[in-house]
């Protein structure tokens, strides 16, 4: 259960903001958000210039006219800039660099894990829903997908199960279809907003939402459960792993750390501000289980009301 959501920033999330609110300050934030990073996954081993270089030799515009969906339009909170690139996740240097990017954020969660951090995030994930979904979903929906990491994790904890991955970004779904091809796996992509996907009603037994609510403005959040709620039929599952705004790590982090952090997640404040619970119940689901699964991060699986 969620304790009392204190929806009014601190004076230091406010002397943050002000700070950021400094477009040289902002960019040199950026900056130096992204090198921290790139430094980080050589030191842990990940090659991520090696491995981005690899991935731009590849013909991706014929891997986009694949899974684009030209009439699209975009909401307005996504056309900014997140982690640190000037066109956000429209853009392929966002879509090459998602998985070493996964590999050094994930990599500090438990002391020694390194690389293998992201996949001990992800499984720490799927034993809860292992243990809290005792009926193995048929039909899956991995909303926001990004370049699928989330949804091959779900394909290989549900292998019996049909996935269908949705995003925002037709960048990084023409990484994912190139990477299911690659593997041979058979994986639904779909190029639309996750508050609006014209999926068919009940057609889904879980709904997860993996690393994607802190990204979020707090009207977005919203409509994506209640399409969730939409997508679901009796007795189906929303499941959501992300950022825990309680844990120690954050309220304890430097200053400094902090403003790097928030140059590249525009809408952090309010998902930190968010009463995630009553937003659950209010688009039609019963009271979440709201689980912490690691040291910065949580898991909420709600079942769906009636």
């Amino acid at each position: 259960m969620n304790t009392a959501v204190n929806n009014t920033p601190g004076l230091a999330t406010r002397l943050v903001n002000g700070v950021l609110a400094i477009k040289p300050v902002y960019n040199l934030a950026k900056h130096q958000a992204r090198q921290m990073m790139i430094k980080r996954a050589e030191k842990i081993g990940v090659p991520w210039r090696k491995q981005v270089q690899t991935l731009r030799s590849h013909n991706w515009e014929s891997e986009l006219a694949k899974v684009q969906n030209p009439q699209l339009k975009y909401p307005d909170y996504y056309l900014t800039s997140f982690h640190a690139y000037d066109k956000g996740n429209l853009s392929w240097d966002a879509a090459l660099e998602v998985e070493v990017a996964a590999y050094a954020v994930h990599a500090t969660i438990w002391a020694g894990a390194g690389a293998k951090g992201d996949a001990q995030l992800r499984q720490s994930y799927h034993d809860l829903l292992k243990q809290q979904i005792t009926t193995p979903p048929q039909d899956i929906l991995d909303l926001g997908c990004s370049v699928g990491m989330s949804t091959f994790a779900l394909q290989e904890l549900y292998p019996q199960a049909q996935i269908t991955g949705v995003d925002l970004s037709p960048y990084f779904l023409a990484v994912a279809n190139y990477r299911s091809q690659q593997q041979q796996r058979h994986i639904n992509w779909i190029h639309a907003a996750a508050e609006s996907t014209n999926l068919p009603n009940a057609s889904f037994d879980l709904v997860s939402i993996f690393l994607v609510c802190h990204e979020l403005p707090q009207s977005a959040t919203r409509q994506i459960f209640a399409e969730a709620r939409r997508l679901l039929r009796p007795g189906g599952y929303l499941a959501i792993m992300d950022m825990n705004p309680q844990a120690e790590a954050y309220k304890k982090m430097p200053p400094y750390i902090l403003t790097l952090l928030k140059s590249t997640e525009p809408y952090l404040d309010e998902y930190f501000t968010l009463d995630i619970e009553q937003a659950i119940v209010e688009a039609g689901f019963q009271t979440p289980t709201i689980t912490r699964n690691s040291p910065r991060h949580r898991t909420i699986i709600a079942q769906v009301s009636g």
